[in-house]
């Protein structure tokens, strides 16, 4: 699928019966906003969610979390989403026989959050309608009661973004980090999400956004390393010891992308 805007690196999920904190999250440094009328609202409370749901309050995309399909609001969320502005939504618990009954046109971000999901990331992947993929970690664990760890979750990371780069479709986002008062964390989280080939992580405070992008940003070591091996020659030969050939450059010129992109504003 063509890419033809900036995918996020750093969106911000923010609750959809709390429009008062719209606006603050558009200011966080995020590159893009999650509406989520999913897990972060009640029952009692996804009227008053819908009704507030806009994209006046910022240039960034603004995406939608909607309710699943075998809930009473998945198609009350739908007809709230194509009234308004919306980049896209994110499909929760995404497997591949969830599409029915979505809008065609609709631009979807899958989010991975079961076994079934995983098995069919490959398919969904190649759906024309998905844009990207998304891990869905806290519940893919609670579906297969394992650890949310990185060494329990290496395979399901693998795989989501094996499924993405198949489907020619931008890096996934990996799934949150649920310490908001340890940015550390955050930023130690983007940095595996980075070394397993995510495109970015989604973020659930403002207070992550800052950390997440700094996780993303490539070393000065990896920065210094891209720009000589790209300021030489294309022939195959050698550099302080180690092998340059084609891959070697295109790996270099990837890191160099990413960093002048995560330099720019967001």
């Amino acid at each position: 699928m063509s890419q033809a805007r900036p995918v996020p690196i750093s969106p911000l999920f923010v609750p959809g019966d709390r429009p008062e904190r719209f606006a603050k999250a558009a200011r966080s440094g995020a590159d893009a906003i999650i509406i989520d009328l999913e897990d972060a609202v009640s029952p009692d409370r996804k009227d008053l969610a819908r009704a507030s749901l806009t994209a006046a309050f910022t240039s960034l995309p603004v995406y939608v979390r909607i309710n699943g399909a075998q809930t009473p609001w998945r198609d009350l969320d739908l007809a709230a989403v194509q009234a308004n502005a919306i980049a896209g939504v994110i499909l929760p618990k995404a497997e591949a026989d969830g599409f029915a009954r979505l809008p065609s046109g609709l631009r979807i971000v899958a989010l991975i959050e079961s076994g079934a999901g995983l098995a069919s990331a490959r398919e969904i992947a190649h759906h024309p309608q998905v844009e990207r993929l998304a891990f869905g970690s806290i519940d893919y664990c609670a579906d297969l009661d394992c650890a949310h760890t990185p060494t329990a979750l290496l395979a399901a990371r693998s795989e989501i973004v094996l499924a993405s780069r198949l489907a020619g479709i931008a890096p996934p986002l990996d799934g949150v980090t649920l310490t908001l008062d340890d940015g550390v964390q955050a930023r130690h989280d983007a940095c595996h999400a980075v070394e397993l080939g995510f495109g970015g992580k989604l973020c659930i405070h403002p207070s992550q956004v800052p950390f997440v992008r700094e996780g993303f940003v490539p070393s000065a070591d990896d920065i210094a390393w891209a720009r000589r091996i790209v300021s030489t020659k294309d022939a195959v030969g050698k550099i302080a010891g180690e092998m340059v050939d084609p891959p070697v450059r295109l790996r270099a010129a990837q890191i160099l992308k990413r960093a002048a992109r995560l330099s720019e504003p967001s």
